[in-house]
């Protein structure tokens, strides 16, 4: 179990986006565990949807 507000590692197939308290940034979570924080949601989206070649 992760602690508070800590994403865990997914491997469902799901991608998942959490809101950085205190900030207008989102957090992505790719299914396969790598993780970036945005301010634009249309980036988040091209950055998990161009799995597995995320980037940095």
């Amino acid at each position: 179990m992760s602690a508070v507000g800590a994403p865990a590692r997914v491997d469902d197939g799901v991608y998942r986006i959490h809101w950085v308290p205190g900030t207008d940034r989102l957090l992505a979570v790719c299914f396969c565990g790598e993780e970036r924080e945005f301010e634009d949601p249309v980036e988040l989206w091209d950055w998990l949807l161009a799995h597995p070649e995320h980037g940095a």
